[in-house]
C-alpha cells in the first residue's frame, strides 16, 4: 500500500532553483535546521561547513559542492558572489 499521509505538507521550498554551476564563489546560507533530519544530511551540512541555524558560508564552486548541496537543498540557501 502506498504511502499517502504526509506530516508536513506546506514544509519546504515547493521549487528549487536551477543548479547551475559558476565560475566563483557562492554564498551558503543554513536556512532551516538539521534537528529531525538523516545523520546524512547533518553530516553533509557540517562538511559543507554549517555549524548552526543562519549560519553563512562562502566556498569555491565546484561539481563536488553542488552534490552536496543537492542533499540538503531543502535546508540551505545558495546565491553566487559577484567578484
Amino acid at each position: 500500500m502506498p504511502r499517502t499521509f504526509v506530516w508536513h505538507p506546506g514544509r519546504g521550498p515547493k521549487h528549487t532553483e536551477k543548479n547551475e554551476l559558476t565560475t566563483g564563489k557562492v554564498r551558503i546560507e543554513q536556512v532551516r535546521s538539521g534537528i529531525g533530519h538523516s545523520w546524512r544530511m547533518r553530516q553533509t551540512l557540517e562538511a559543507i561547513g554549517l555549524k548552526h541555524h543562519q549560519d553563512v558560508v562562502v566556498k569555491q564552486d565546484s561539481p563536488s559542492l553542488r552534490g552536496q548541496i543537492k542533499r540538503v537543498r531543502h535546508l540551505v540557501k545558495v546565491t553566487p558572489i559577484e567578484e
